[in-house]
């Protein structure tokens, strides 16, 4: 399942192709060597430079047919899969790492996936976009219509995204799901990083991308 669908086709990154700025930051969240999985993994970009550069034993789960050949091209262990259904399947702290880049707004259930993402892995990383933004709500409020967040920019008709959230949305769901946030970072769409000690209006209004390290109480 892949919830960024401008990043189809981008090619996993190479000496003169970086890595996109939020997967940088998820990378820089995982400790070297450790079990990842990695769940909605697209073309295996992010999968990729783990198992390169940090030596981690890396796998994925991805829904288009596309994404798993992109990653099987490129020795990658990905297997197809939808997060709503086949998490299920895989046992308790399988992995040090359960990783979710941009997907969740593209899930049924994004309560059951994160459940079971804190459940799979000893540790849980989630990014998502901000609905909170200023910008989403400036358009919203201004030329009344839906933001489109893709770069496709898919109209809200076509949209692959089905569940749109805020950081304070988000983490409220991980208060209810007793959730440790063992830190949040921001990103804009300037590439400019902050990290969120504190999760409330300010974060949600400035905040374009938000990435999450979770763990269970």
């Amino acid at each position: 399942m892949n919830g960024n669908p401008g990043a189809a086709g981008a090619g996993v990154p190479g000496p003169d192709r970086p890595m996109r700025a939020d997967l940088a930051l998820i990378a820089d969240m995982i400790a070297p060597g450790s079990r990842v999985l990695d769940i909605g993994c697209g073309d295996g970009a992010l999968l990729d430079h783990l198992v390169h550069s940090k030596g981690v034993d890396g796998r994925g789960m991805e829904l288009s047919q596309a994404g798993v050949n992109a990653c099987v091209a490129h020795g990658l262990s990905v297997i197809q899969g939808d997060a709503d259904t086949d998490l299920a399947q895989y046992p308790d702290r399988a992995f040090d790492y359960a990783v979710l880049s941009h997907t969740l707004q593209v899930t049924r259930n994004p309560r059951s996936v994160v459940s079971h993402l804190v459940r799979i892995g000893t540790h849980a990383v989630v990014s998502f976009t901000n609905f909170g933004h200023w910008r989403f709500r400036l358009d919203l409020m201004l030329q009344g219509r839906m933001p489109a967040v893709s770069a496709s920019g898919d109209n809200w008709y076509d949209t692959a995204n089905i569940r749109l959230c805020t950081i304070r949305d988000f983490a409220e769901m991980c208060s209810e799901l007793e959730l440790t946030v063992n830190r949040a970072v921001s990103l804009s769409r300037s590439g400019l990083t902050r990290e969120l000690n504190g999760i409330g209006a300010s974060a949600n209004l400035r905040s374009e991308e938000a990435i999450f390290l979770l763990t269970k109480r």
